[in-house]
């Protein structure tokens, strides 16, 4: 068995040190409570706003004007809208500047073009800009300055591998200790916890280079770790069969789309779409948030490929574009572009369609920001009933760390180390360990994705159906016994990429019996047995939870503003 090295005690976990984990922390500590990041990497350099980021979704009243409303449709009609409980989404927008302002104030440049916030890009011309534009390279590095500041306790190379619950809610964490060579259990006593691990990425074949999966636009080390602990322990989780695929640069699989000053292109020229012929700083051409699957069906029809033309934009607008991509922490391909001679002010560069992955899917969050287990809140890209990304994280971090400190309740803290779950899941992780010899971990990753790639696709020109959907969960059950039976780990870090895999394939069983039960096509859920759009479940959302074994899914309403 991996021996346990120590217990220890908080008032707050917080599992996740990204941008939602370390605005949840500071929060929580202002509101006085004992505040614990546990983190799988390094708060100052993890997750998928590791390296920077350079729009911030915000509802600014000076320049907006005194009605929310416009704001709020802006929001929910954007690239980031399809997955809203409007009513998360009012709350995120009213709190929206009181976190630019901090962030600001912290040394993280909201400002670095003005005296005054400017918004630019992700916009329809003559349409109001709701996309704030900063220069966040140094955003991590600055979220743990402050976190420290305020006295939370940050606990770098821990991640959580489950959650500690008893009847009346949650009371804690299993983390993994991977310091080191060798790995350890740490259990850490908390009164509440906050889950902030960031997307579900590797899941699906990476589009730029299968067999390669950590070529992905977003931070590969981003497991769906929040959906399967908490589908494990009971949580509700939303949206999850409605994937969502980003775009950027061919091969070179990178965010940030927007920071590009240009216009999208066919091969003669054509322009991809109708809103701009000639972009600028303030309003870019978003084509491409509009028609997400722009660069995969100009490829299936013949037509492309499709590329982004920056011929047209001016010298002073190029050197913005690039001091963009530097705030964004596209600093590698920047550095690719100037080695290899490519200089998009003469040089188009083609696009591409990435892989599907979970962002805005997964545990649903009431308006505080907690989950269906009392005790339990979520913040960032992992969440299922909202998404802003950075923002997103950065406000409702906010909102959940400042309700739970507000929550934390009195009386000891539960007893988890000897608990029946907690000795079932010691032993689970430790037979990977145990083993002499075995399976290597990417192997069963590339088996999940492949099976995701062909019997639960996402759209465009790929479908689902009740029987392929059936055929997958019969397939994923098999690749679960036998990474069971089969992985061997050889050292921490083996271990830490087994332990993901196992909970992408929790992810990936998710799907798929969210995508039986939506009886319908909408957006990247195709079915072929069910062609249409049924207007019926325009405004409803399909949650799913596991009960004693049992898959239940229920659907609801909408929770409007």
């Amino acid at each position: 068995m991996i021996p346990v090295s120590k217990t220890l005690e908080t008032d707050i976990a917080v599992v996740g040190g990204g941008i939602g984990g370390l605005c949840a922390a500071i929060a929580a500590a202002e509101g006085g409570a004992r505040v614990m990041v546990l983190e799988k990497a390094n708060t100052k350099r993890s997750g998928s706003g590791a390296t920077g980021n350079d729009h911030f979704a915000c509802y600014y009243p000076k320049q907006h004007g005194g009605d929310i409303r416009p704001i709020l449709r802006e929001l929910l009609d954007s690239l980031v809208g399809l997955c809203h409980d409007p009513l998360l989404s009012l709350r995120f927008l009213e709190r929206s500047i009181s976190i630019v302002d901090k962030w600001h104030e912290w040394g993280i440049n909201m400002k670095p073009f003005a005296e005054d916030y400017v918004f630019m890009g992700h916009a329809y011309p003559d349409r109001p800009r709701i996309w704030l534009k900063y220069d966040g390279h140094n955003q991590k590095e600055a979220l743990t300055r402050q976190a420290k500041k305020v006295g939370v306790t940050i606990v770098n190379h821990h991640p959580a591998v489950d959650l500690m619950r008893d009847e009346q809610g949650i009371t804690g964490v299993l983390a993994l200790d991977v310091s080191g060579e060798s790995p350890s259990f740490t259990f850490v006593k908390a009164r509440k916890v906050i889950l902030a691990t960031g997307t579900a990425n590797r899941l699906y074949p990476a589009a730029g280079s299968p067999g390669w999966p950590f070529n992905t636009a977003f931070c590969p080390a981003c497991a769906g770790a929040a959906q399967a602990q908490g589908w494990r322990i009971g949580a509700k989780l939303v949206n999850m069969e409605l994937p969502n695929r980003h775009a950027g640069p061919k091969f070179f699989a990178r965010a940030g789309k927007s920071t590009w000053i240009g216009v999208y292109r066919y091969p003669d020229g054509k322009l991809l779409g109708p809103f701009v012929d000639k972009a600028t700083r303030e309003v870019g051409d978003i084509t491409c948030d509009v028609w997400n699957s722009a660069y995969t069906d100009v490829l299936m029809n013949g037509t492309g490929p499709a590329y982004i033309d920056c011929t047209g934009t001016g010298p002073e607008d190029m050197a913005f574009m690039r001091e963009g991509m530097a705030s964004e922490g596209l600093t590698g391909l920047l550095n690719y572009m100037d080695e290899k001679g490519i200089d998009p002010s003469k040089h188009a560069v083609e696009f591409m369609q990435y892989e599907p992955h979970l962002i805005g899917r997964g545990l649903e969050i009431d308006i505080d920001g907690q989950t269906s287990v009392p005790g339990l809140y979520a913040t960032g890209d992992m969440v299922g009933n909202f998404r802003a990304d950075i923002a997103g994280a950065a406000v409702y971090g906010w909102i959940a760390g400042e309700h739970a400190a507000a929550h934390l309740g009195d009386g000891p803290l539960a007893d988890i180390e000897n608990t029946p779950w907690a000795q079932e899941r010691m032993a689970y992780y430790s037979r990977f360990m145990e083993r002499p010899s075995g399976a290597h971990w990417k192997e069963a990753n590339l088996a999940l994705q492949q099976i995701m790639a062909d019997y639960a696709a996402a759209g465009p020109h790929r479908v689902r159906s009740a029987t392929l959907l059936n055929a997958g969960l019969k397939y994923l059950a098999d690749l679960r016994r036998n990474a069971e039976a089969e992985i061997a780990a050889s050292d921490a870090h083996t271990l830490l990429r087994a332990i993901e895999t196992l909970d992408l394939i929790d992810n990936g069983e998710i799907v798929m019996h969210g995508a039986l039960e939506r009886k319908e096509s909408r957006g990247m859920h195709q079915r072929s047995d069910f062609t249409f759009t049924n207007p019926l479940l325009s405004d409803k959302f399909l949650t799913l939870r596991k009960e004693q074994g049992r898959i239940i899914p229920e659907w609801r309403q909408r929770w409007t503003a």
